[in-house]
């Protein structure tokens, strides 16, 4: 299916430069969400930001998804939404964990190779064939996390906990890329405001089982930043989704990656934060394998901001 016919079928005449600018506001918004969301978890830890975030999101979308035409999700949907919540859980604490002790265009960039693991996990699990551009895209992927990682042994403020808060990006893009192909999975079976209800509903209800332990009660004064990190998560994913709906992917993909031009400008804004050469060179590797993944499978090029 074109591009024409798809917008057609969907929205009606719609340029295809609409889906483009829209895209590129989800990107600001998510990245904005990015920023506020080092603010909290500097502030409160990421167990307590994710929880509370969480409840809220739940909130805010299970009142869209009440207001509309809805219809309930029969047991084999209700257990992959429970499983893909898992796997976002596991996603949003490590990235967000990451993200409290990484300056933020660095979390970013190293977020940026989850389609590569998507792609060989898709070859895994659903049996689909590696290209020449995954192996080049992984080459040059590898290459860029190098490079950052070499950037944090020759800075003068190095310490253990950088490199700590890296591996856990790293493992966050893992799980993201196995949220990838779930997310193709539930795709065909929920609308996306069910996804997102039963998405946030299900990762408050297993945060919640340490809650006793881990939860505090927010301050007062932090409330109305997790509302409006919310808001920027539900508007960014609802401004993709539909983005995504009337454009081909080859056309948005790109776009996707200006969420690292953002995260270098929010982060010196916001936290004092100067990208390394190494940081910016190993970034542009890693959105360069992206964008060479991305013409291997499109579905499975969308960068972390897309879920978390």
């Amino acid at each position: 299916m074109n591009a024409a016919v798809k917008t057609s079928s969907l929205s009606g005449a719609v340029s295809p430069m609409i889906p483009v600018l829209a895209c590129a506001l989800a990107i600001f918004l998510l990245s904005g969400m990015d920023a506020v969301m080092k603010t909290l978890v500097i502030a409160v830890g990421v167990y307590n930001t994710v929880l509370w975030r969480s409840m809220v999101a739940t909130v805010i979308a299970g009142a869209a998804w009440s207001g509309g035409t809805r219809s309930k999700p029969t047991i084999p949907v209700l257990r992959l939404h429970v499983l893909r919540a898992a796997v976002v859980g596991i996603t949003i604490i490590c990235f967000f964990w990451g993200l409290g002790r990484l300056p933020l265009a660095e979390a970013i960039g190293l977020s940026f190779v989850a389609p590569l693991f998507a792609l060989f996990l898709a070859a895994l699990l659903l049996g689909e064939r590696i290209r020449r551009q995954a192996i080049w895209a992984s080459i040059a992927g590898i290459a860029g996390v190098a490079i950052i990682v070499a950037g944090q042994f020759g800075q003068a403020s190095y310490s253990q906990d950088a490199l700590l808060g890296t591996a856990a990006v790293l493992v966050s893009t893992v799980f993201y890329g196995y949220n990838l192909i779930l997310a193709r999975q539930q795709a065909l079976l929920a609308k996306p405001i069910e996804i997102m209800l039963f998405q946030n509903l299900f990762v408050a209800i297993i945060l919640g089982l340490a809650a006793p332990w881990l939860a505090v009660a927010l301050p007062s004064n932090l409330w109305l930043p997790l509302v409006g990190v919310t808001v920027l998560s539900l508007a960014g994913q609802f401004l993709m989704s539909w983005a995504y709906a009337r454009a081909e992917a080859q056309y948005l993909i790109p776009m996707e990656y200006s969420a690292f031009i953002w995260a270098i400008a929010l982060g010196w804004f916001f936290f004092d934060e100067e990208a390394a050469w190494t940081t910016l060179t190993g970034g542009c590797l890693i959105v360069v394998g992206c964008l060479i993944a991305a013409r291997a499978n499109p579905k499975l090029a969308e960068p972390i901001e897309a879920t978390v």
